[in-house]
């Protein structure tokens, strides 16, 4: 019990004694990249801030993010205050007037009602749309520096929504045996990545070939993907947006020393015709359709994952586009 006597005690801050305004105070702070990635952290969406203070119809968001997996718009409105029924308005304007979209509602403290209604938002609409409701508390320790916190008090259930879409699927005759499977296949993949705690992390499962992940900026992108057909599953950095091609072709100067790092061979896969870049790794003779060795597959796609997080995330946030002169790399 030695030193038990110096532990500190934490003190609650009001919110106006850091932030005098939510758009003179809070906002730019919450618009800082370190204060962006906490946010993120806590919603489970990798996000790049697009702009402040921007107009969305009639009404001015006070954050808009994309989230970098799938380029879907995710609007922050923040409060000082409790919640109240002008801010729930905005939301729902800026959610109708938009095709996808993720809603972050902060505030000081959430009504009971407030709640409520976001959580009767989450379950009676579609996987394009998410809401999430987070009160913010500032906290020290004697004369430590002021510590935010963000308590997520409302937040999609996507797991009701994945079955609600997968057995409304199921009726309309859309889901084939196939794609029950991908889907079992992916939500077997998320559970091992939650569970280990990784790096990566994952999306909620679709009834897909392929499944995306955060990298850490927009227009780069993680995938697995599995193939039934061809007895094989793999996984790989995409590079999209219109510059793909330029920033493919950077990486692929480095090619050697990205995969002595990697430590493996690599598929690079300029792709001319489509839109899009990929540097990948298939593993092959595998039977995706076995679900007793989906563990190993799934420890596999984990492992190399992780591998391409590590190798890639801190070049890919470096690339720039006029760094590449036009020149076509030598093929080896």
């Amino acid at each position: 019990m030695t030193g038990i006597g110096h532990l500190g005690r934490l003190r609650r801050v009001d919110l106006r004694e850091i932030w005098e305004s939510e758009p003179g105070g809070f906002t730019p702070w919450l618009a800082h990249e370190e204060n962006i990635e906490l946010l993120g952290d806590t919603i489970g969406i990798e996000l790049e801030c697009e702009a402040q203070e921007k107009n969305v119809g009639p009404f001015r968001a006070d954050i808009l993010c994309k989230d970098t997996v799938n380029g879907n718009w995710v609007l922050v409105e923040n409060q000082l205050e409790g919640t109240d029924h002008t801010h729930l308005g905005q939301l729902l304007t800026y959610a109708a007037g938009l095709n996808a979209v993720t809603i972050v509602w902060i505030a000081r403290e959430f009504t009971e009602e407030h709640r409520a209604t976001l959580d009767w938002l989450n379950e009676i609409t579609d996987d394009r749309f998410n809401f999430f409701g987070l009160e913010i508390e500032l906290w020290r320790i004697g004369d430590s520096p002021v510590a935010p916190k963000f308590n997520v008090v409302c937040k999609p259930n996507d797991w009701s929504k994945i079955i609600t879409d997968a057995a409304k699927r199921i009726d309309r005759g859309e889901l084939t045996e196939i794609k029950q499977l991908q889907l079992e296949y992916w939500e077997s993949l998320r559970k091992t990545l939650l569970e280990r705690k990784s790096v990566i992390k994952p999306q909620k499962p679709l009834p897909q070939h392929w499944t995306n992940f955060a990298i850490g900026r927009a227009n780069f992108y993680l995938v697995a993907m599995v193939n039934t057909r061809d007895s094989l599953i793999g996984c790989g950095l995409i590079c999209s947006g219109p510059d793909a091609k330029s920033h493919f072709n950077l990486l692929f100067r480095d090619k050697k020393v990205i995969e002595e790092e990697f430590g493996t061979p690599l598929e690079w896969r300029e792709l001319p015709d489509k839109k899009e870049s990929q540097v990948f790794l298939r593993q092959h003779d595998v039977d995706p359709t076995d679900r007793d060795r989906w563990p190993e597959q799934n420890l596999w796609l984990k492992e190399k994952l992780e591998r391409f997080h590590l190798t890639f995330a801190h070049r890919v946030k470096q690339l720039d586009a006029s760094d590449y002169e036009g020149i076509e790399p030598e093929r080896n």
